[in-house]
């Protein structure tokens, strides 16, 4: 039997069209990305698969919805050659290195180089006078400490932390979402996301770049984003503070979520990694598929895990590069697997009702 690399489980309502239907590109109305910094190595393979074949000849709108790493990903969508922009972020970011010690702004700055190069000018021009692949990104707008740097921002950090864990909504007093979609998008398929405080901006030449930057600002470890052209003042960073894998209401959505995912568990907004009860589940997702690696696919990666940002700190740079060029490698297992599910119909036979 062969060994089975992708798990594929989706709410009641993609389950049963699955396996009534199959799936076919079409059904498809949303492509979701979450935060996760260098884990997304192992979708890269099934990134591939989706911009340079399944959505390739794609004719109606596709929505993007991404926070930090995402959004960085799906940015390759609406370029001239997506495969290619996809491959040249991930040597571009698995490739970074960093002084013994890096500061915040040394971080900042790599990063910086790292966005001219992926995202030159042209290409947010390219990606803007498309209409097949609307983008939308989450940032987050600081209110209070959490606006500062240094020793004043991990105070407000705390604070933020400590609300959260009392009440997910209570977020709010110290983050407002902002929804930086693309022109062509009239993003009502997030109208109603009224659990924090949300809005709106366009994305536009003059804050294309500017807006990517702020939702992969990490705090703490890169600078805060000040003042995006064309949204509220202020200081803008990552959008996984509160949207790391999303718990947000897709029934908005007229048709089926994709979301290809690095990890079995959805967990909600970033202070909620250690509330184990605070977990996004297919009953609250109907129209949802959710591909993760299987633990088979995760045990033959080099350390038994997928890549993540500790591997900075733990590895010198030539053994972590050679290790993420070894999960973008075998990340191409799920992508053949996915393309023969769909290719052959098996997917009717492999989809879970994910509960």
């Amino acid at each position: 039997m062969a060994t089975q690399w992708l798990q594929l489980r989706a709410g009641k309502r993609a389950w049963l069209q699955i396996k009534e239907q199959g799936l076919s590109e079409a059904d498809i109305k949303l492509l979701v990305g979450a935060s996760g910094g260098p884990k997304w190595f192992v979708l890269q393979g099934l990134d591939r698969y989706l911009f340079g074949e399944l959505f390739a000849q794609r004719e109606q709108p596709l929505d993007l919805l991404g926070t930090s790493a995402g959004a960085w990903r799906f940015a390759a969508l609406g370029q001239k050659d997506p495969v290619a922009a996809s491959e040249l972020f991930a040597r571009l970011y698995s490739t970074q290195t960093y002084s013994a010690k890096p500061d915040v702004k040394e971080i900042t700055d790599e990063a910086r180089k790292l966005l001219a190069e992926y995202i030159p000018d042209n290409a947010v021009q390219e990606i803007l006078s498309q209409e097949r692949f609307r983008h939308h990104w989450i940032v987050v707008r600081c209110r209070g400490l959490t606006a500062s740097e240094g020793k004043r921002q991990l105070v407000g950090l705390l604070a933020s932390a400590a609300a959260n864990s009392l009440k997910r909504r209570w977020l709010g007093k110290f983050y407002e979402r902002v929804i930086f979609h693309h022109p062509a998008s009239p993003a009502t398929f997030a109208e109603h996301w009224n659990d924090l405080p949300t809005r709106f901006a366009t994305l536009s030449q003059d804050n294309f770049k500017q807006a990517l930057l702020a939702t992969g600002s990490i705090p703490l470890v890169l600078e805060g984003v000040r003042d995006i052209p064309g949204a509220p003042a202020g200081i803008y960073r990552d959008g996984g503070v509160t949207d790391y894998h999303f718990d947000l209401d897709f029934s908005g959505v007229d048709g089926l979520v994709l979301y290809p995912h690095f990890h079995h568990e959805v967990i909600p907004g970033w202070f909620d990694k250690r509330l184990k009860s605070r977990r996004t589940s297919g009953s609250l997702w109907p129209n949802v598929i959710l591909l993760t690696p299987t633990q088979e696919f995760i045990d033959s990666l080099p350390y038994q895990k997928i890549p993540d940002r500790k591997d900075f700190a733990e590895l010198d740079a030539s053994e972590r590069i050679k290790y993420w060029q070894k999960a973008v490698d075998q990340g191409k297992w799920m992508a053949d697997q996915l393309h023969d599910w769909i290719a052959t119909d098996k997917i009717r036979d492999h989809v879970q009702l994910w509960q």
